[in-house]
């Protein structure tokens, strides 16, 4: 039997006896890596620095490393004075390196510089974001790539807060108080914001104090001399201080700021779930059921705005935080009077569910057979179908529709009468054919080119359900509505061509 050739001191490993069972020997890995062996890598490690910039970034900085944080801090020190001091206009073709750049450079303070010394690593992640709206300005970011170096700077800011001891938190979060009176919505003014929830609570008193005093200044938001710009900046210190209110557990401090923020139109739920919270069920049901000014209703925030505000959701919740007190109160009739109000105004199925669930045992059952029929009635019938097929009742949903074939608007009402068709097609193909024909119909008579392939699709369903049809059952047949769309449609080649024939 042949021996193995021994291997000399000082040989690489082999490659076969490195890697793992079943590995793939070209993927990079710490196994595969280790069997290129040490002058191998520095070869590639050098060839790489010689092509990439960023990566000749990296890799100085890790060999900084090795001396301490200050020469780390230094090298960063010196791009960060760069960046502060330049002006010229980034072009698109240089776009994409400078975005590598600026990657490279947050790559270094977080790896490199945080392991070392999480201060200067914070004092430099600060530097980095004042100078934001300077670096913005000088370059085309539609897409929002330098925007996201951004972000993952304050990203690293805010994690790195989370692991510093109590007192050097403090110090941290004091320091952007001015910026953030100054500008709330700045870079650096939105830190304080993110930071709050993780700072320990000898912290907070000092930091809501500053923010008082900011409130009361004539001086506030420096930076936006508009009088509504500065009542916003107002506003939002006053919400950060609620937010220290809430960590603190005062409610009383969160009502007071709430009235100042929106005299006579305070967010009445809000309030009253903190006195809830706070075991004071009868002065939350007192502020829940408090009438408002009609001319001081509460206004869209910011934040409603960004999410498509829809008035009805502030009172489904008010209706909702309602019931819970009544409940902690023991009010349980009122508070069911109030689940199935809800039910009944807009087909709302959560609080069916609740109204449902508090019931004595066996007296549910009728209560759904009441429910049900009361949905499949609802004057508006979009509403009535969407309720059932998610409840779901797939019977009475089949009815309703055939029951009303012309109603349906497959144009405006597509993401209900999408989802509907697909859950009938199984079991109901007459209710599906007539969802399915008004979803086509929508999409051609708008003209909407973009869901043609949607429309073709569904044109195809109904090849599969008219064979589950008896010949009468909808006018006109298949071959009749495809002769029809055919008329109608004719030129609109790019939905023929996406037909089957």
């Amino acid at each position: 039997m042949a021996r193995k050739p021994a291997v000399k001191p000082g040989a690489p490993p082999s490659k076969a006896a490195s890697l793992p069972k079943g590995a793939r020997r070209t993927t990079p890995s710490p196994e595969t890596l280790a069997a290129l062996g040490a002058d191998r890598l520095i070869g590639l490690i050098l060839g790489e620095t010689a092509r990439n910039p960023g990566f000749k970034k990296l890799v100085t900085a890790a060999l900084a490393a090795l001396q301490g944080p200050e020469a780390v801090a230094a090298i960063v020190d010196r791009r960060l004075t760069a960046l502060e001091g330049a002006q010229s206009y980034i072009d698109w073709q240089k776009r994409r390196a400078f975005a590598a750049d600026l990657t490279a450079l947050v790559t270094v303070i977080l790896d490199e510089l945080r392991p070392l010394d999480p201060i200067a690593a914070l004092d430099r992640l600060r530097r980095f974001l004042e100078g934001a709206d300077l670096v913005l300005n000088r370059v085309d970011d539609s897409n929002g790539a330098i925007q996201g170096i951004f972000d993952r700077a304050s990203a690293g800011f805010i994690a790195m807060i989370g692991g510093l001891q109590p007192e050097a938190a403090t110090r941290v979060a004091l320091d952007l108080v001015g910026p953030f009176t100054d500008d709330p919505f700045g870079p650096l003014g939105a830190l304080l914001t993110e930071i709050v929830p993780a700072l320990p609570m000898d912290a907070l008193a000092e930091i809501d104090t500053r923010l008082g005093a900011a409130a009361g200044s004539s001086g506030i938001g420096r930076k936006r001399r508009s009088a509504a710009f500065r009542l916003d900046n107002k506003n939002q210190i006053l919400r950060l201080r609620q937010a220290i209110a809430d960590r603190r557990g005062d409610p009383d401090a969160f009502i007071a700021l709430e009235s100042q923020i929106a005299p006579g139109a305070e967010n009445r739920t809000e309030i009253a779930r903190r006195l809830l919270g706070a075991g004071r069920a009868p002065e939350a049901l007192d502020w829940i059921r408090r009438k408002q000014d009609p001319d001081k209703r509460r206004m869209a925030t910011r934040e409603d705005l960004i999410a498509i505000f829809d008035p009805r959701v502030p009172e489904r919740e008010r209706l909702v935080a309602e019931i819970e007190i009544l409940d902690a109160l023991g009010r349980s009739a009122e508070a069911q009077a109030l689940r199935w109000g809800g039910f009944e105004a807009e087909l709302d199925a959560p609080m069916l569910r609740g109204f449902l669930a508090k019931l004595p045992d066996f007296e549910d059952e009728e209560a759904l057979e009441r429910a049900l029929d009361y949905a499949e009635d609802f004057p508006k019938p979009h509403r009535a179908l969407a309720f059932l097929v998610g409840w779901p009742d797939l019977r009475r949903a089949a009815r309703l529709v055939t029951r009303h074939p012309s109603v349906w608007d497959g144009g405006q009402e597509y993401g209900i009468l999408a989802p509907a068709a697909e859950a009938l097609a199984q079991d109901h193909p007459l209710a599906a054919t007539i969802l399915y024909r008004q979803l086509i119909d929508g999409i051609l008579d708008y003209n909407r080119s973009v869901a043609y392939p949607k429309a073709a699709r569904y044109l195809a369903e109904l090849d599969g359900l008219a064979a589950r049809l008896d010949a009468s059952a909808i006018e006109p047949d298949a071959q009749g509505y495809r002769a029809k769309l055919r008329r109608s449609h004719g030129r609109k080649y790019g939905f023929w061509t996406l037909v089957r024939a």
